[in-house]
């Protein structure tokens, strides 16, 4: 990205610091105002991703910017025996806990508070390593690469669901309205935080995408780099592995 976008135009924090406290404002909020900016859609990509990742067998997964821990509590369908949820805002992994535990997945699942560019977990340590919707949030994109890299066993799969940019007529015209007009206006309607879901949809609409992304990840080493777009392109599935 040629400019770093942060939620908080003036603030003093990191755009680390300042994704924590906006998604800390906005938690309590968060999965509902996903199904109505999504149109419920994104359940529909998040199965996807949960068929390449079963296809691997895991034994041990990670996801990062799990938020209220969705996909992580999607990923016990893999029958992994541990499901580890990583995510830097204490409030949303609070939410996350209590769906955790109402789905009586506390044995397999635990969902810890960190940074994804500076993981507590060994070398070559997770069979499969999945994130949704957060590596534009990450600070710095080769950094935590390079640290998911470093903790994805050789053969593991690294599975990326992140939106993208339609560029064929009429969608792409559509997606920039809706992402420029309807978007902010819907976040402001649920959410307390104003800057939110601008962040959410500049960033998005700023990101690199498609083949961009394709030739970060292989710059950072990964292999079998595939990305396969979704619904005209509005989001786009990363799939890659490690030597």
């Amino acid at each position: 990205m040629s400019e770093k976008i942060t939620p908080y135009k003036n603030s003093s924090l990191g755009k680390k610091e300042q994704v924590a406290q906006m998604f800390d404002t906005i938690s309590g909020n968060y999965d509902n105002l996903n199904r109505v900016i999504s149109f419920g859609i994104d359940i529909k990509w998040r199965k996807k991703v949960l068929k390449i990742v079963s296809d691997k067998k895991p034994k041990i997964i990670l996801d990062i910017a799990t938020g209220t821990g969705d996909l992580a509590i999607l990923m016990a369908q893999t029958n992994a025996e541990k499901i580890i949820g990583l995510d830097i805002s204490a409030g949303m992994l609070e939410v996350g806990k209590k769906k955790v535990e109402e789905k009586k997945l506390s044995n397999v699942i635990e969902l810890v508070l960190g940074d994804s560019e500076n993981m507590p977990f060994g070398d070559n340590y997770f069979d499969a390593i999945t994130v949704s919707f957060g590596v534009r949030n990450f600070e710095t994109l080769e950094k935590g690469f390079a640290e998911i890299l470093r903790v994805l066993k050789p053969n593991g799969v690294f599975v990326i669901l992140e939106t993208s940019v339609p560029d064929k007529t009429p969608y792409k015209q559509g997606y920039n309205f809706y992402t420029k007009n309807i978007l902010p206006l819907i976040g402001k309607l649920f959410s307390k935080d104003n800057s939110a879901y601008g962040y959410l949809s500049e960033s998005a609409a700023a990101f690199p995408y498609g083949e961009a992304l394709n030739n970060i990840l292989r710059k950072i080493g990964f292999i079998d780099v595939v990305a396969m777009p979704q619904t005209f392109g509005v989001a786009t599935i990363y799939s890659a592995s490690k030597k």
